[in-house]
C-alpha cells in the first residue's frame, strides 16, 4: 500500500500528464451520497427527498422526473422512493430498482431512466439498462410501466 508521499507524487504526475480526475457533477453525486448515508442514519422521509429533488429540476428534466415518479408508484406500489446521488430512485427492501438521471445533473443532451442489476430484466445473455429519455408521450409511458412492473417480477 502507497504512503501519503507516494500518494501525492502520483497525484501530482496524473495532473502534469493532463489527465483528469472526477467532473464536478460527479464530485457533486457523491457528495449527494455521502448526505443520503448519514439521513439513512436518521430515517429521514425517501418520498419527501426525491419530491424535493424533482422540485429542484426545471423544464424537460422536471416534467419528465414528475410523470415517471407517477408511473413508478402506479406501476410499482411496492418501490419506495428515494434519492440516490441526488436523483429520484425507487428501492425495494433498501435496493434500488431503477432511478430518474436528469440531463441537467451531469450536462448530458438528454435524461435517463436506469436499472440496477437488483432490477429483474435479464432477457438472454445481454439486455439494456439505460433508456436515454427526450419526451414521454402515451407510447413511452406505456413502455416505462412495462419495464418498471417486469423490474420487480
Amino acid at each position: 500500500m502507497k504512503n501519503e508521499k507516494d500518494m501525492r507524487k502520483t497525484v501530482k504526475q496524473t495532473a502534469e500528464k493532463g489527465l483528469k480526475g472526477f467532473t464536478d457533477e460527479e464530485r457533486d453525486a457523491m457528495k449527494e451520497r455521502a448526505k443520503e448515508m448519514r439521513k439513512i442514519e436518521g430515517k429521514s422521509d425517501g418520498e419527501s427527498d426525491a419530491l424535493a429533488k424533482i422540485a429542484e429540476m426545471w423544464g424537460k428534466d422536471h416534467t419528465m422526473a414528475e410523470r415517471i415518479h407517477a408511473l413508478v408508484k402506479a406501476s410499482a406500489p411496492e418501490l419506495s422512493a428515494k434519492t440516490w446521488y441526488g436523483m429520484p430512485a425507487y428501492a425495494k427492501d433498501g435496493n434500488v430498482i431503477c432511478f430518474f438521471k436528469p440531463a441537467q445533473k451531469f450536462k448530458t443532451r438528454y435524461a435517463t431512466l436506469e436499472f440496477s442489476d437488483k432490477a429483474n430484466l435479464d432477457d438472454g445473455a445481454i439486455w439494456p439498462t439505460a433508456f436515454a429519455l427526450k419526451e414521454l408521450t402515451s407510447a413511452e409511458e406505456e413502455k416505462i410501466a412495462t419495464l418498471v412492473k417486469k423490474a420487480v417480477g
